[in-house]
Parts: C-alpha cells; structure tokens; sequence
C-alpha cells in the first residue's frame, strides 16, 4: 500500500515538473515573440523615416527648379504637389512591409519622372540662354534702326527751316501714342500695348502764308514694331511712286496753325502688339515728317 503511494507521489511530481517546463517554454517563446515584434515595428518606422527623408529632398529639389523659373513650368508643379500628397499619406500610414513596399514603389516612379523632367527643365534653360541672345540682338538691330530714324527727324526739321517760306505746307510737334477709350469717349493716354484701343496720332500744320488757303489733304502712314502698315493699308500712286498710308488726313487750312488728331484702330480682334512705332506724314509722294513711339 505503502509502495502505490510513493509511486502516486512520483507520478505526481513528474507531471508537475511537466507543466512547469511548459509554463517557462511558453513564456519565454511569448517573450521572444514580443522582441520580435518590436524589432520589426522599430525597423519599419526607421525605413519610413528614410522614406520621407528622401520625399523630402526630391520636394527641395523641385523647389530649387521652380525658382529658377519667372514662369514655372507646369510639370515641375505638378510633380512636386504629387510628393508632397505622397509624404502627407505615408506619415500617417500603417507601419507594415505592405504599407511600407507600396510607398517605396511610388518612391522610385517618382524618382524615375523626376530625372526626366529637371533633363527637360535644363533643356528649357539652354534654350532660354539662346532666346536671350537673340532677343539681345533684335534689340540692338531696333537701336541701330532708331538711331537711323531718329537722324532722319533731325534731317527733315533742317529742311523744315529751309523750306519754311516756300509754298508748301508742313507740320510740326508730330506724335503718336496709344490711348485707353472709355465709354464716355473719354481719352487716357496709356504705353501699355495690352491696354490700348486705339493709336493716336496728332500734329500741327505750320502756317505758310505762300499756300493758297482751301481744303487740303495728308497721308499718314503708321508702322508697327514688324514695319506692317496700320490702318486701311490702302495704296496711291504719285508719278509711278507707290505710297502705303493708314489713313487720309482731310482738313481746311485758313493761312494759320492748324492743330490736327487722327485715330488708327486696331483690326479686328488684332490688338497693338509691344515693341516701336514710327509716324510718317506725306505731302502726296513728300515725306513731310516723321516721329516714332514705343508700347511696352
């Protein structure tokens, strides 16, 4: 009897340490997934962080190409505003390999359109650097052509003097410039060439006391900044000679000054573009004056 219980106390014993075994098995296995576990959330965090860290740069670097641009180009905006979105999203994204995986997938597409486009972006600027000379020249071809334009106005107010008593008519304080209409009929001189309606075009016929008084008539010719005539652009003959003019300036002289205003319209929906203008007033076939303004 005594014998059965000592073996009851054994058997007893053994399934105890059993299940002690067990406990500390399962405990330490329950530990070692824990660590596990917060060693893979540490990781992904630290990867996440890369991440952004990299969205970050690839943002500057597209600020960097937006501000070296007056204009920014359109692509550049677009692709920057699609990381920021992409940083936003991730920040409060999950922190697991999925999550993580599809945001470094977006990462590298980005990255990939990113090289294209700043290629594309220096390309713009090598092409702007060229414009820029070229404009630069057409610019000194104005100059040289205002220069000349501006000798002949010297030229022609010499002869002016000259022929001051001969019988002929001549004008004086010849200018032109753009002008804002408004409703009222109101006049607001303007050099903005995006906001003029109309050219207008003034001068002073000198008195002559040699020229018989009576209706009398000059052609004025207005030349945009591409030498284009304005106005009616119609053409007369004097002697085989041909003359473009934009318009017939018809008035009544009286032997005295004579202040005269004419307007030149715009064709159509056609609005003055910016650049040099130049003034001619004809006598028939003679150049009677000239003068030149410009619209920015």
């Amino acid at each position: 009897m005594e014998d059965k219980a000592a073996n009851n106390n054994r058997s007893l014993k053994v399934i105890l340490s059993i299940a002690v075994l067990l406990l500390v098995g399962t405990a330490f296995y329950t530990y070692s997934l824990y660590n596990e576990s917060a060693d893979t959330k540490k990781q992904l965090t630290e990867e996440k962080a890369l991440v952004l860290k990299d969205l970050n740069n690839m943002a500057a670097q597209f600020d960097v190409a937006i501000g070296e641009n007056e204009v920014a180009n359109q692509k550049l905006v677009e692709a920057r505003e699609r990381i920021k979105g992409l940083m936003d999203s991730l920040k409060v994204s999950d922190n697991n390999v999925r999550s993580l995986w599809r945001y470094k997938k977006k990462f590298l597409a980005l990255q990939t359109e990113m090289d294209v486009i700043l290629a594309e972006n220096d390309s713009l600027k090598v092409e702007n650097v060229l414009l820029a000379t070229s404009l630069d020249s057409t610019k000194l071809e104005l100059q040289e052509r205002t220069s000349f334009n501006d000798s002949l106005l010297v030229q022609n107010t010499n002869l002016a003097g000259i022929v001051e008593n001969a019988a002929v008519l001549s004008t004086a304080s010849l200018k032109g410039f753009g002008v804002i209409v408004r409703s009222s009929g109101k006049l607001i001189p303007t050099e903005r060439a995006s906001r003029v309606d109309k050219i207008r075009v003034c001068y002073t016929v000198t008195k002559n006391s040699l020229v018989t008084t009576g209706d009398k008539e000059f052609f004025v010719q207005v030349l945009d900044p591409q030498s284009n005539v304005l106005g009616l652009n119609e053409q007369i003959n004097f002697d085989e000679i041909m003359l473009n003019y934009s318009l017939i300036s018809k008035f009544n002289y009286e032997a005295k000054n004579l202040d005269i205003c004419e307007f030149i319209e715009a064709r159509g929906s056609t609005k003055f573009e910016k650049g040099r203008y130049v003034v001619n007033v004809f006598d028939e076939k003679s150049l009677v004056s000239t003068s030149s303004f410009e619209l920015k």
